[in-house]
C-alpha cells in the first residue's frame, strides 16, 4: 500500500476480524485475523484492532466498526434501533478512544418487539445492499449460524425474522447420534431435494425424520454424503415454511455466497423464486462506505 488511508472500515464479527484500509470509497488494502469477539476481554480489543491496523493508523484517524464489537460482550455497547428504521443512518457509538488517537465509531444493531428479536452486523449488510440497489423492495434473506429474512420497503427495514437453523445443523450433526451419520466433505444433491420436499410439506415430521436418518445409516447403508445433505434439506425446508410470509411474491436477494447461499438459492428456485445472490464482503463494506459517509457529512 503506497497511499495513505483516509479511514479504516471494520467488520467485527465472533470468531474473525477483518479490516480494510480506505480512502473515500476505495479500498487500499485488505487484513483478517481471528482475533474475534468471542475471544477477547473487553481491555484487548484495542491491542487486537492496533496489532492488525499498524501502519494504517499513521493516515487513518477515523475507523466505523460493525458487527459483535458493538454487543454487550464487545468493546462498547451500541443500543439497538428498533424498527421500522432506515439502516446506515443510526447514530454511532464511540468506542475509548485508542492511545494512538484513533476514533472508533459502532454502528448500532437493530432490534424488533413482536416477535423478539435483534441483530447486530446485519443491519450493515442490509444498508449495504440497498446502497448498491438503491431501488430494491422486496426481502433479503442472510443465510448464516442464524439465518435471517428482511422485509425492506422505500429504503426502510420494516421487519426481519431470524431462524438458528445453521445452529441446529451444526448441534444435530455435531452433538446428537447423527454424528456418526453425516461425517463427509461431499455432498449428494438428490439427497438434498429429498429432505428440502420433506421439510416442506411435513415440518412437525422433522424430530422422527431425522433418527431415521440414523437408521437408514444402519440398515441400507445410506453414505454420509446423503444423509448430510438431507439433513440440511430438511431443516432448510422447516425453515422455507416458516418463513414463507416472507418470500411468497417477494422479490428475494440473498446476501451470501458459497455452498451456502447456493443452496437457499436452489430451495427458493423450487418453490419458483428466483433470488439474486449477493458478496456479503461487498455489501459489508458498502454499508460501512454508507455510514462513514453519513458520519462525514455531520462533520464526524
Amino acid at each position: 500500500m503506497t497511499a495513505r488511508p483516509d479511514w479504516i472500515a471494520i467488520d467485527w464479527g465472533t470468531t474473525n476480524l477483518r479490516i480494510w484500509a480506505m480512502s473515500d470509497d476505495t479500498v487500499l488494502d485488505r487484513r483478517e485475523s481471528t482475533d474475534g469477539m468471542g475471544t477477547l476481554a473487553r481491555d484487548q480489543f484495542e491491542p487486537a484492532l492496533l496489532r492488525l491496523a499498524g501502519d494504517w493508523t499513521d493516515g487513518a484517524s477515523i475507523a466505523v466498526a460493525c458487527g459483535m464489537v458493538g454487543s454487550r460482550q464487545g468493546w462498547v455497547e451500541a443500543p439497538y434501533v428498533s424498527v421500522p428504521c432506515t439502516p446506515g443512518q443510526a447514530t454511532p457509538v464511540i468506542a475509548p478512544m485508542t492511545t494512538d488517537g484513533l476514533t472508533v465509531y459502532v454502528i448500532p444493531g437493530i432490534s424488533q418487539t413482536t416477535p423478539a428479536d435483534v441483530m447486530r452486523g446485519e443491519e450493515t449488510q442490509i444498508a449495504g445492499y440497498l446502497a448498491l440497489n438503491p431501488d430494491f423492495d422486496g426481502v433479503i434473506c442472510l443465510p448464516g449460524t442464524h439465518t435471517k429474512w428482511a422485509l425492506v420497503s422505500a429504503g426502510e427495514l420494516v421487519s426481519f425474522q431470524t431462524f438458528m437453523t445453521g445452529d441446529l445443523f451444526s448441534a444435530i450433526g455435531g452433538h446428537t447420534v447423527l454424528r456418526h451419520s453425516v461425517q463427509s466433505d461431499d455432498w449428494d444433491s438428490a439427497a438434498f431435494d429429498a429432505g428440502l420436499i420433506a421439510g416442506m410439506e411435513r415440518p412437525e415430521r422433522i424430530a422422527a425424520r431425522l433418527f431415521s436418518l440414523r437408521a437408514e445409516g444402519l440398515l441400507t447403508g445410506l453414505p454420509a454424503a446423503a444423509a448430510r445433505a438431507q439433513l440440511s434439506g430438511l431443516l432448510i425446508g422447516a425453515e422455507l415454511i416458516a418463513a414463507r410470509p416472507y418470500w411468497l411474491g417477494q422479490n428475494v436477494a440473498i446476501v451470501g455466497e458459497g455452498r451456502l447461499g447456493a443452496l437457499y438459492q436452489t430451495a427458493l428456485s423450487r418453490q419458483g423464486v428466483s433470488a439474486s445472490q449477493t458478496s456479503v464482503e461487498n455489501v459489508t463494506l458498502a454499508g460501512l462506505i454508507r455510514m462513514y459517509r453519513t458520519l462525514k457529512g455531520s462533520a464526524l
